[in-house]
């Protein structure tokens, strides 16, 4: 019993390190997180680090404590941004996902956008047309068992990254979910965005 106190009181103290680095540093990689706390807390068993829950539920109490009008600022011009972007690219059907819609945007925080489109080459065409500089990458995701290669184009507004993620029509009946142990990602529509805001 003492030694499964003991983890979880690693657990929770990696957790907490993990949240202040995600909330300080502008980190938003769970995995490089866990990692650099594991190692500031001088931990090297892989299987006590906590999972993205638990650093989400430390990093919200973090913010609260320690950033609460900062962060809801910060928050509210996030979540600003991604609307205006989901109202010019309302015609490639986007949800906002991540740590701006979750509310645990860190300082540093890229806005998250899944398009849901089955024309990848439009929304190529929409950037080139508007002269908006992107980048482009891909990113893996999880659907059921079966793992997705996707396309993310990124754009920058105002100094943020907006991460456009490109997916079919199809994809909007299967939960995703960035690994294969995590939980399905949240996503809104632009009416919910709408909602978030009006409550702030």
């Amino acid at each position: 019993m003492a030694k499964e106190h003991g983890r979880n009181d690693t657990r929770s103290r990696i957790a907490h390190l993990a949240a202040r680095l995600m909330a300080d540093d502008g980190i938003e990689d769970y995995a490089l997180a866990k990692r650099k706390a594991a190692r500031q807390a001088g931990m090297r068993d892989s299987r006590q680090l906590p999972t993205n829950e638990e650093i989400d539920a430390a990093l919200h109490t973090y913010q609260q404590l320690y950033q609460e009008s900062e962060h809801r600022s910060r928050l509210k011009q996030l979540r600003e941004k991604a609307l205006g972007a989901m109202r010019a690219l309302a015609q490639f059907n986007p949800y906002l996902t991540g740590s701006v819609l979750s509310g645990n945007a860190g300082k540093y925080a890229d806005i998250d956008l899944q398009l849901y489109t089955d024309n990848v080459k439009a929304l190529e065409l929409y950037l080139i047309d508007r002269r908006i500089p992107y980048r482009t990458a891909q990113s893996r995701l999880y659907s059921g068992e079966h793992v997705r290669t996707v396309p993310v184009f990124t754009v920058n507004d105002g100094g943020v990254d907006i991460q456009l993620t490109v997916l079919s029509t199809r994809d909007l009946r299967a939960p995703l979910k960035t690994s294969l142990e995590g939980k399905a990602l949240e996503r809104a529509k632009t009416r919910a965005v709408e909602a978030l805001l009006a409550q702030s």
